[in-house]
């Protein structure tokens, strides 16, 4: 079994933890980073390798508060590794959670669940 990938929350970075021992896959905070390629990389090559010879379910908690658009296009790239792993028929669920007056965060959770064909789920807090 692949490794896991913890992050540690910093101010203009998200909290990463991909821990398939546990099947626990959460990426919460603010993603902001001033090299959002250069954050997200190591992720999504984990991702990658993991997709490889994933867990039965794969079920993805995404908690961020705020996100720029830099960081956008890289959360749809690892959205759309899950993608890749359902249609290869591997079992993938995204939870999307957002605080309940915070419309940004619900359309932007509306707007993936558009993009990418992965079940989704918005959960209001």
């Amino acid at each position: 079994m692949i490794n896991s990938i913890k992050i540690d929350e910093k101010e203009d970075t998200p909290k990463v933890i991909f821990d398939p021992s546990n099947n626990f896959f959460e990426i919460s905070g603010r993603s902001l980073p001033e090299d959002a390629i250069l954050f997200y990389e190591p992720i999504l090559a984990w991702l990658n390798k993991y997709s490889y010879n994933p867990n039965i379910l794969t079920e993805l908690n995404i908690k961020l508060n705020y996100f720029n658009t830099a960081s956008s296009k890289l959360i749809l790239d690892i959205l759309m590794i899950l993608e890749e792993m359902v249609d290869n028929n591997k079992q993938c669920i995204i939870k999307w959670y957002f605080e309940e007056d915070d419309e940004d965060m619900e359309e932007a959770g509306e707007e993936y669940s558009d993009l990418i064909d992965v079940p989704f789920e918005l959960i209001k807090y």
